[in-house]
């Protein structure tokens, strides 16, 4: 608390970031969250909330009064104040009602608007606030209009200006840094005509997949990017800011995934929901390790005879799994980058399937010397060679094809991949090497 109270008496308020305070807030018992969320600038609330994990979004509703939640909203972006209802709804909805009746009728109208959007679509993740200019407007004329409006804070993170004709259809975006060296004497069309840069503008649509916006974003290394309708009718923008966001979400969805955890789950604090989500996992996981222990059983005179083999086993299967979860990591991330397209998966799945084929060998051999070394059985050393090299094989070949195929059946190729993988690498390794030895020892 001292520590937050420092900061905020050091600090005019033009000066404090939210997530420097939102780190502080990280830092405090729960029992002095209530006190802390006070002492903030009342028209920071909103973007503090927002830089917090979602379950101080409970302290935040609990120490503020509605009006003054209404007013945080009201000093966030449209997009923020989206997200910020979204999660207000989550903790209460009475309180979020309550809320959202107070607010301006502007406000209310842009909430209203975006919520029309999926949560995949692009129009879900613009601000409606942006800079135009139609362009046939003095260049003089817009720069003093954007100075105006910059200084009420009407606008902020201002990067292009987006050149609309008089039906408010998107034609040009024009960075702020080519608008001072424009001629200031001379209309928007007239320095667009006489420059040899093009101000073509890269755009998204409201109701593409924001996927979709996000490569554009990565591939044309843009900073913002405007989003129009179907008639291309400027609607708002989307920034580099809630890029990074998407990105970051994305990415922690797949690793959760990849573990078989939910993300969703895993963000609330409530211990029997998180556990409850990883028992599903667990109990299908359960079912696949009761089926590789069936193939154990299936060759349990086998493991008799030669006791060796029990102590070689989980080698066999862990090497192979590892294998397995390397291959199915490397695609996973690939297809949510974007780098593999339909025509390259035949490529995609040969390089796995190669490299695994190359570790196999190699390994193969060290473990089979160390084998026919350990127990004195030489042709034991070719067993567990030749059954790694098949579940080598199988690792690499499934690791890479498992995600492939769920996306072409449009799932989310890292839910489940590794569970199916998993079991697939278990049983052949087993199978394999307690074949291998049934046949070849017996």
């Amino acid at each position: 608390m001292n520590r937050l109270q420092e900061y905020l008496s050091s600090h005019e308020t033009s000066e404090m970031h939210p997530s420097d305070i939102a780190k502080i807030l990280k830092e405090l018992e729960d029992s002095d969250l209530n006190e802390a969320i006070k002492l903030v600038p009342k028209d920071l609330v909103g973007d503090v909330a927002l830089a917090l994990p979602d379950r101080y979004f409970d302290f935040v509703v609990e120490s503020l009064s509605v009006d003054e939640l209404s007013y945080a909203v009201t000093e966030l972006e449209s997009d923020d104040q989206l997200e910020f209802m979204q999660e207000l709804e989550e903790v209460n909805e009475s309180v979020a009602s309550q809320v959202f009746e107070i607010l301006d009728e502007e406000d209310k109208q842009e909430i209203t608007k975006l919520q029309t959007y999926d949560d995949e679509e692009a129009g879900a993740y613009m601000q409606l606030e942006v800079f135009t200019a139609k362009k046939n407007e003095i260049v003089q004329d817009v720069i003093e209009r954007f100075a105006k409006l910059r200084r009420a804070n009407e606008l902020e993170n201002i990067q292009n200006l987006f050149i609309t004709d008089s039906n408010a259809k998107l034609q040009y975006t024009i960075g702020l840094d080519d608008i001072l060296i424009f001629d200031f004497s001379k209309t928007l069309e007239e320095n667009i005509e006489l420059s040899d840069d093009s101000f073509e503008p890269k755009k998204g649509i409201d109701t593409d997949d924001i996927k979709v916006i996000v490569h554009d974003f990565k591939q044309y290394d843009l900073s913002v990017m405007p989003i129009v309708n179907s008639e291309d009718i400027l609607l708002g923008r989307i920034t580099s800011d809630d890029i990074y966001d998407i990105i970051n979400e994305q990415a922690t969805e797949q690793m959760y995934n990849l573990a078989g955890v939910n993300d969703e789950a895993e963000e609330d604090y409530e211990i029997l929901k998180a556990g409850k989500k990883r028992a599903t996992w667990l109990s299908l996981n359960l079912f696949t390790a009761i089926g590789a222990s069936l193939v154990i059983g299936t060759f349990s005179a086998t493991i008799e005879s030669v006791i060796a083999l029990a102590i070689l086993m989980p080698i066999v299967a862990s090497l192979g799994g590892n294998v397995g979860i390397q291959s199915l990591t490397v695609v996973v991330r690939q297809l949510a980058l974007g780098e593999v397209s339909k025509r390259e998966a035949k490529r995609v799945v040969k390089k796995e399937v190669s490299i695994a084929i190359i570790n196999g060998s190699i390994f193969a051999i060290i473990m089979g010397i160390i084998a026919g070394v350990w127990f004195n059985l030489p042709m034991l050393g070719v067993v567990i060679a030749l059954s790694m090299m098949i579940n080598f094989f199988v690792a690499g070949f499934f690791g890479a094809v498992i995600p492939l195929f769920f996306r072409k059946m449009n799932i989310d190729p890292a839910i489940g991949s590794s569970v199916v993988l998993t079991t697939l690498t278990d049983v052949v390794g087993f199978f394999s090497f307690l074949g291998l030895a049934t046949y070849i020892l017996l």
